[in-house]
């Protein structure tokens, strides 16, 4: 109880954010620890026990790296940015030519002498994000320059994304949208912005253009039959139908924990499709109820940046902020067939170590700026 207590006063930032993060840790430890027993009759993993005590590891390392971030001043994060983004296009291009394939998408880095490996996309989210609103803060005197303030920003952007999509066209289109508001908020010229937007679907067309002879390189096969699934099967192809069961199985109040059927049938029910267990076993409130954490993560960020004396604290916050949002919203979004399927996982509740550990950098920075303005807001009151 002593270390507890001890362990309550070293946390400084918001308190709601800080409750969000808990509560969707928790809720996945309950949702993953639900499908082990699938996977585990599928033969996937050797039991229930050892996969509920992998992931409870990784919320726990998620959780410490939380703590770390946010105890870093938010500033220091500026330099770290640049040097992420300087190691983040080499190893992107490496996970194209020779990363390890994950569902038919070479994504993932392996690490030497360890036994797991990362996505390079994470750490290039957090990077491009990073860089930008550091760009923007420098060149606010004379952001609306073509020259001064848009050619530094447009660059690394349309670079970063455009070696992202080829293997997961969904995270660079997430990470894309998530720049152009930052610029919109930083005051960039509406036809700079509308240039940009420009120069991205003209880099599609390219990427398009190129997986058309190159198929193992760009996913395009993959991007068609998604889309093609989505506007032409009213259930969506079969784990969006197996989803939507699920959702409509669980009804108000749910099944309860560890009662979830679609389980045994929805593919990837641990990672992509681990929504519609939640709402199969804690109802359409359970599902609501998650849904409102990400929407109250993004309002106290909100509200973080009103408050910062700091632009660079203000872009900084709610880029991440925006990030993790959008993804979660279009995670969810996937389960009720409103978009295509992406292949992107619900932020801090799926499985997966690498979504976890970038996912609580992102926090970690956002309560780092919200301990900057708790300091200063006391130094004021004093």
């Amino acid at each position: 109880m002593f270390f507890v207590q001890r362990f309550a006063t070293q946390i400084k930032g918001d308190r709601a954010i800080w409750m969000v993060v808990f509560l969707l840790s928790f809720t996945g430890l309950l949702a993953v620890y639900s499908t082990a027993g699938a996977l585990t009759w599928q033969g996937r993993t050797d039991s229930t026990t050892s996969y509920f005590i992998n992931h409870f590891l990784h919320i726990v390392m998620a959780l410490v790296l939380v703590y770390i971030c946010h105890r870093i001043h938010y500033r220091r994060y500026q330099q770290l940015g640049i040097w992420m983004l300087s190691l983040s296009a080499p190893l992107l291009v490496y996970a194209l030519a020779y990363g390890k394939s994950v569902n038919d998408a070479s994504r993932w880095v392996e690490l030497p002498f360890l036994p797991f490996g990362f996505q390079p996309s994470d750490m290039a989210k957090i990077a491009l994000v990073i860089y930008v609103a550091r760009q923007l803060t420098k060149k606010q005197d004379y952001i609306k320059s073509f020259k001064e303030a848009f050619m530094p920003i447009i660059v690394p952007v349309i670079l970063v994304c455009g070696l992202i999509a080829p293997a997961n066209l969904s995270t660079a289109a997430i990470l894309f949208f998530t720049c152009l508001v930052l610029m919109f908020i930083g005051r960039v010229h509406y036809k700079y912005i509308l240039l940009l937007i420009l120069l991205g679907v003209v880099t599609l067309a390219l990427l398009i253009a190129i997986g058309r002879y190159a198929p193992e390189v760009v996913r395009v096969e993959t991007w068609v039959s998604r889309v093609n699934t989505f506007l032409h099967d009213e259930n969506g192809g079969y784990q969006v139908e197996q989803a939507k069961i699920a959702i409509a199985r669980g009804g108000l109040l749910g099944v309860g924990p560890g009662n979830s059927i679609s389980r045994n049938y929805l593919p990837y029910s641990q990672n992509d499709f681990i929504f519609p267990i939640i709402c199969e076993e804690y109802g359409l409130l359970g599902g609501l109820a998650v849904l409102g954490l990400y929407v109250l993560l993004f309002f106290r960020t909100v509200v973080l940046v009103t408050r910062s004396p700091k632009v660079f604290g203000a872009f900084l916050a709610i880029g991440l902020s925006l990030m993790i949002t959008i993804q979660a919203m279009a995670n969810i979004a996937v389960s009720v067939h409103l978009v295509p399927t992406t292949g992107l996982t619900l932020p801090f509740i799926s499985k997966g170590g690498t979504s976890l550990v970038f996912s609580a950098i992102s926090v970690g920075i956002i309560l780092s700026v919200s301990r900057y303005i708790e300091k200063l807001d006391t130094v004021v009151k004093s």
